[in-house]
């Protein structure tokens, strides 16, 4: 006669946790988070005391809006979004040319500080009217 030998299998519920996909989505958020800091924390570098203005409703922006950032230091040298260098206003004048030659024009977002000359803000304004870049805004912190 033959037999058959065979093992019984028991069966058990499973106590693993297969942890695999959730070590890729934390690969995957640190990677983002590691290539998203340096751009955010890139015009906030230079310091500048922003001017105050009592708190108020906050519009939300379109999600593919872009920006052009222009910071006037206290010693009124201009900066803009990417550069940690101050440059010249011709220099400005030539970037604001480009950007508004672009189909979309950006939002120029003007950081200056509340003890420069109102003189330097509005020499930056009236190149933006030559540029006819009109969507402007001016970063201010809340009392």
């Amino acid at each position: 006669m033959a037999r058959i030998f065979r093992r019984q299998r028991n069966l058990h519920p499973v106590a693993e946790l297969n942890v695999t996909n959730l070590v890729d989505l934390g690969f995957t958020l640190l990677i983002i988070f590691m290539l998203a800091a340096p751009l955010i924390q890139n015009e906030q570098t230079i310091p500048v005391n922003l001017p105050e203005q009592s708190k108020s409703a906050q519009q939300i922006p379109p999600a593919d809006t872009e920006y052009l950032s222009i910071v006037i230091d206290k010693a009124g040298q201009i900066f803009t979004g990417t550069s940690k260098a101050p440059i010249s206003f011709d220099e400005l004048s030539a970037q604001l040319a480009v950007a508004a030659k672009k189909p979309k024009q950006p939002v120029v977002r003007i950081r200056a500080d509340g003890a420069i000359a109102y003189q330097k803000v509005i020499k930056v304004m009236d190149e933006l009217g030559k540029q006819n870049l009109t969507k402007i805004s001016f970063d201010t912190q809340t009392k």
